[in-house]
């Protein structure tokens, strides 16, 4: 769980739960849950499938908050281990691939959510993947589902729907990020080639 940390004007980002996998874990799997804060925005990005929806409201817990005070709620991508949990945020929107949702209404979403947090499309892994860039005091923080499930990996998606695509989307992550947050693994810092 590792944090961003920010000054007054500029987004936060901390890692709720660290993301597993089954291979790992003999069957278990879950994305990474990630919170964002910017100015009066809550964000969960992810909000996963962990057994119990209990370690979520503790993660929130102790960073001051609870369900009700999570206003957004981010989708990566549509595969059932990274939105299980959604409906845990009755009173966030959501925003996906799509764009956004409020109860039952769908409205277009920009490229901008703020001013220091911005979608990109990066199909690869699916055909409806999302990567949130959030600019923090440290540099920008990719959260990109499973552009990558954990750092540099896997090499060869075997659940790619386009294995070029991909390649297009992770070349496009690692310019624009200084950081990344993996699908299902640890924040780790780009190594930027000269």
């Amino acid at each position: 769980m590792k944090l961003i940390s920010t000054g007054e004007n500029m987004a936060e980002v901390k890692i709720l739960v660290e993301g597993y996998i089954s291979a790992d874990t003999g069957g278990h799997s879950c994305s990474t849950i990630v919170l964002v804060k910017d100015k009066n925005l809550k964000i969960i990005v992810d909000p996963g499938t962990v057994p119990d929806q209990n370690l979520i409201k503790e993660r929130l817990k102790e960073e001051g908050l609870n369900v009700d005070d999570i206003n957004m709620v981010f989708i990566t991508h549509s595969h059932m281990d990274h939105y299980r949990n959604i409906g845990m945020f009755p009173k966030a929107k959501v925003l996906d691939y799509w764009g956004w949702w409020e109860g039952d209404v769908w409205k277009k979403a920009n490229e901008n959510v703020t001013e220091d947090i911005k979608v990109i499309k990066t199909p690869g892994h699916s055909q409806d993947s999302i990567t949130f860039l959030v600019k923090t005091e440290k540099g920008t923080v990719a959260i990109c589902g499973d552009v990558f499930w954990k750092e540099n990996f896997p090499e060869d998606d075997p659940y790619a729907t386009d294995k070029e695509k991909l390649k297009e989307s992770r070349k496009k992550v690692l310019e624009m990020a200084d950081w990344i947050i993996p699908g299902h693994g640890k924040m780790y810092k780009v190594k930027k080639t000269v």
